[in-house]
């Protein structure tokens, strides 16, 4: 059976995108992309759905003219500082003769892992499976045919607060599409721009969004380490406007335009105007000043990061590097600053493993909603590379 065309939904804190995507020839191509501002999210949480809904519609229109494709599916990408990860391990005791582990094992051993019990009030987006331990060796990927008394799975729970996921899913309700599954932001991220190689080799993927830091770890192939920080672009934003007494739109252009994550030595004696506005006068600003108040949020915010894959034990183990993807990938110097901050090479992610966005600007920003479009062609194909969607496409049709 042919897999229909698949629409990713992203709202994020800054712009709401769309991406419509299409197997071609065993890879999946992006054939149509909406982007809009958004409007009444805060910190990747609704607060005003109505004005959420209206940039929803927007990205709606623009991908569906660009694919070709009437939209009233699609699956969404959520992030923000609710969305937490927790190990739940899943025991059997072999019980053959020769006790050797059979595949009935390994499936008993991983549907126990698999029952996870959590608050009432949080809702589970992916059971991900990290590896065994036979008897007292851990770390196997393989465990059939070994021998020993006791199996162990360990499952990696991610999940969020409900009321939040739903307030999002009602966003798209509210626009008329059908929500048939949700993913956390940094799993999509990572599927669209990491390799196989960099999983294998270790590596960290930390996605700069508007209003959230969402990270994944990799080490060995195996999902280390899953999280999201609160804080994002629009932060850094607000720290500039409060720093200048400036408008926030100001603040905006002003962080795009001469922003550093790093403070620069060379030209941050230079000085910018800053014309005049509606109850601003015009002035002169150093950008040493700026680059300052950049630098302090952002070292802050991968520090965080930092902080808590040191405590999950990754750090020793990503030879792969920091990649780093998101609208924030593109502030000058980040990735210099975070090479400094992990003490490992980093650089800007790309969406490697789709086709179609390699000619569009800054195609790390997209790489969330490309790959949720990528998670819902695996998910549909059952291949069991994470939890299968919760319903199940009823098709499309062509505008």
């Amino acid at each position: 059976m042919a897999i229909p065309p698949i629409a990713a939904l992203e709202i994020g804190t800054s712009r709401t995108v769309v991406c419509v995507g299409e197997s071609d020839g065993g890879r999946i191509k992006i054939t149509g992309v909406g982007s809009y501002p958004t409007i009444g999210v805060r910190k990747g949480q609704m607060f005003d759905l109505v004005q959420a809904r209206t940039g929803v519609e927007t990205a709606v229109k623009l991908a569906e003219k660009q694919s070709d494709v009437s939209i009233w599916q699609v699956l969404m990408a959520l992030s923000g500082g609710h969305i937490l990860a927790t190990v739940n391990p899943g025991m059997v005791t072999i019980r053959s003769s020769d006790h050797a582990v059979s595949r009935d094992d390994i499936d008993e051993v991983t549907e126990n892992a698999k029952e996870v019990q959590t608050d009432p009030e949080r809702q589970v987006l992916h059971t991900i499976t990290q590896t065994f331990t036979v008897d007292d060796q851990p770390g196997i990927v393989k465990p059939e045919g070994m021998r020993c008394k006791m199996l162990t799975l360990n499952v990696m729970a991610v999940h969020g607060v409900k009321s939040r996921i739903e307030n999002a899913v009602n966003v798209a309700k509210s626009a008329e599409l059908e929500v048939t599954d949700v993913a956390f932001s940094g799993v999509c991220a990572a599927l669209a721009a990491l390799t196989t190689e960099q999983k294998r080799n270790g590596v960290v993927l930390i996605d700069l969004g508007g209003g959230t830091t969402n990270y994944i770890a990799y080490s060995n192939d195996v999902v280390a380490a899953v999280g999201s920080v609160g804080v994002g672009g629009d932060h850094v934003t607000n720290d500039i406007a409060l720093a200048f007494n400036i408008p926030l739109n100001r603040a905006e252009e002003l962080k795009r335009a001469e922003g550093s994550a790093l403070i620069d030595s060379e030209g941050g004696a230079r000085r910018v105007a800053l014309k005049a506005d509606v109850g601003f006068e015009e002035r002169m600003l150093n950008c040493k000043a700026l680059h300052t108040v950049i630098n302090a949020r952002m070292d802050e915010t991968l520090r965080v990061v930092r902080s808590r894959l040191h405590d999950a034990g990754v750090l020793p183990h990503v030879g792969g590097g920091v990649v780093l993807t998101g609208g924030g990938a593109y502030l000058r110097k980040v990735t210099e600053l975070a090479q400094r901050i992990f003490g490992v090479p980093c650089r800007i992610g790309m969406p490697v493993n789709v086709d179609g966005l390699d000619k569009l600007e800054q195609p790390a920003s997209l790489c969330t909603a490309a790959g949720l479009v990528l998670y819902g062609h695996m998910t549909y194909e059952d291949r069991g590379m994470l939890a299968p969607v919760k319903n199940i496409f009823k098709g499309w049709f062509r505008r």
